[in-house]
């Protein structure tokens, strides 16, 4: 639990501006599938590991064609090359539970295997499997058991840094955590009308419907893991929730309808209510699992639905003007219920259903016309109605002082669009560590732009910002994709170059202090004067056995070129510190 809070916070930081990543994420191609479960081979792992024959194309990992009662399936793929700094493999979601094997050798496993391949179903969270740095290239297979009635993945399967899975967590829960918390506000607040007024039975489904969807929808974002890590907890939840939306629906309509489809919708609502008390006491019993009753109940909803359906636009021509608003607010809500059932079990491509935008706004018309129907004979709520303003109005400046806070965090500098000092530090102490467990090379240059207060003197802090954008385009220009260039602020820049051993960095340095020197910068059409460059490098372990001490030798080197003339490099040389006449200089 500890580790998911700092997970959340960590992400949290990402939600105003997501960090770039290079490259982003990749969808897993190239799948093959076989039925059925592998025999063990002879050291004991599974046989089909190590087979290539038996395996047939498949566009993704899920359903394949002739499953014919099989609860067993098997899918492989080759994982492709990437420059991800922390690989992971994002799953959306696992039907029912798996292993995957990389090279043959087992990396993750979710839910229990007994002896005959099979086990219990354990949720439906993502799963974000962490990769070794050497897995392009290599083959992944799956194991997958299933009694669901999809087997395989579901969802998005891609390879990505972990901060981006994070980032895409956040982002992906964002719009149904605030619509869900303000569903269960919208709740307490029906439940209080239903206390205070005479239509009970109205604002009671309001109530009822407000909570089930707010509830859904944070049982159904990606984020719940990182609050709580029990998936089964929380598709539990899911499960009331949603098969509570059907009972609140009936209720809401048979309350507006009048005679006989009053009568048969209240007929609908029972009918799921007895189905939502029968599942999940089986489930709590043990006696069925608990992902069973989803299409059991969504059978029974792509039945009961459409007669909700039918059943209000048959009266909708003898209704009053609150009455059809019911209707039609029902109208627009009920399809998306039903796209997101066929999306959920595979007969519609995977796709983002604004199924949270439809419950706010049905819940929103619902209780919107009860207000006004019930306003004209309830002046007394009057009050209440302006502390919801109020209430809505403080959570929103809260969400607004949150939001500027968060932009507080991002890593790219406004100017420039390079990384800024915040992800230089932490890029520097990740590469350290790589460069220090590799024993492999890691050099630093640190850069600073000539007399550049002249310009700001001369011309104006926007000339001076023109120079900046125009440097940093020309510094990516003449670094590797494999470098990273960054500003540490005012006209002081610096790139990371791993790999790079000293002679490397200094050619590298003195480039690109001649192509500053050769270049014209230009404040709208006008040029302006020369601007020269000062570089220092340092590199590891060529000039120290501390990777975190670069910083400190190149600063040290770019003291020596501003000293000796300025507007060209100098390299650290172990012999030169207290003495910058024994400094090697390039350019």
């Amino acid at each position: 639990m500890r580790l998911c809070l700092r997970l959340m916070f960590a992400a949290l930081g990402l939600l105003a501006l997501p960090v770039q990543a290079a490259p982003p994420p990749l969808a897993l191609e190239g799948w093959e599938y076989r039925w059925g479960d592998s025999p063990p081979g002879p050291d004991g792992s599974p046989a089909w590991l190590t087979e290539a024959s038996g395996w047939q194309a498949i566009d993704f990992p899920s359903n394949p064609p002739g499953r014919q009662g099989q609860q067993h399936a098997w899918f492989r793929t080759t994982l492709p090359d990437g420059e991800w700094r922390d690989p992971v493999l994002y799953i959306t979601s696992i039907d029912l539970i798996g292993q995957l094997y990389l090279d043959g050798e087992l990396l993750y496993q979710y839910g229990e295997f007994d002896a005959d391949g099979r086990g219990d179903f354990a949720g439906w969270p993502w799963h974000m499997v962490e990769l070794p740095e050497d897995f392009a290239d290599r083959t992944l297979h799956l194991r997958i058991f299933s009694y669901y009635t999809d087997i395989g993945l579901w969802g998005e399967v891609q390879l990505m840094d972990r901060i981006d899975g994070l980032n895409g967590v956040i982002q992906g829960s964002a719009k149904a955590l605030a619509v869900g918390a303000f569903c269960l506000l919208l709740a307490v607040l029906a439940l209080l009308f239903a206390l205070l007024g005479e239509q009970r039975r109205g604002f009671i489904g309001i109530a009822l419907f407000a909570s089930a969807s707010g509830l859904m929808l944070l049982a159904e974002a990606p984020a719940r893991q990182l609050l709580l890590e029990r998936a089964l907890w929380w598709d539990t939840l899911r499960a009331a929730s949603y098969f509570t939306l059907p009972v609140a629906m009936g209720l809401l309509l048979a309350h507006w309808l009048e005679g006989t489809a009053a009568r048969w919708m209240r007929w609908l609502w029972r009918l799921h209510l007895a189905y939502l008390a029968g599942a999940l006491t089986l489930v709590q019993a043990g006696a069925i699992s608990l992902s069973l009753t989803f299409p059991a109940f969504d059978a029974l909803l792509a039945i009961t639905l459409p007669l909700m359906l039918l059943l209000a636009l048959w009266q909708a021509s003898r209704l009053g003007m609150e009455q059809r608003l019911v209707v039609a607010s029902f109208v627009l809500f009920a399809p998306l219920l039903l796209v997101d059932m066929l999306v959920a079990h595979g007969f519609v491509s995977w796709r983002s259903i604004p199924l949270s935008s439809g419950a706010l706004g049905f819940a929103l018309a619902i209780a919107g016309i009860s207000l006004w129907d019930y306003r004209r004979t309830q002046q007394r709520l009057a009050e209440l109605n302006r502390s919801l303003e109020r209430q809505v109005a403080e959570r929103t400046a809260e969400l607004d002082r949150m939001v500027e806070t968060l932009e507080g965090y991002s890593y790219q500098d406004a100017l420039t669009g390079l990384k800024n000092r915040r992800y230089f530090d932490e890029l520097l102490a990740h590469e350290s560590r790589r460069a220090d467990r590799e024993r492999e090379p890691l050099s630093l240059v640190l850069m600073d732009l000539d007399h550049f207060k002249q310009v700001n003197d001369r011309h104006g802090h926007e000339a001076g910002d023109q120079v900046l954008r125009q440097f940093a385009t020309l510094l990516q220009a003449h670094f590797r994709d494999s470098d990273v260039v960054c500003r540490l602020g005012g006209e002081e820049f610096v790139a990371l170059l791993p790999g790079a051993d000293p002679a490397d960095a200094a050619a590298r340095a003195a480039a690109v202090t001649r192509a500053v020197g050769q270049h014209v910068f230009l404040w709208g059409d006008k040029p302006l004067e020369s601007v020269t460059l000062s570089c220092g490098v340092a590199s590891y372990p060529a000039h120290t056995a501390e990777p975190l001490a670069l910083v400190g030798l190149a600063d040290h080197a770019l003291y020596c070129a501003k000293r000796s003339g300025r507007n060209h490099s100098v390299t650290w040389s172990p012999d030169a510190e207290g003495d910058d006449s024994r400094v090697a200089a390039l350019g």
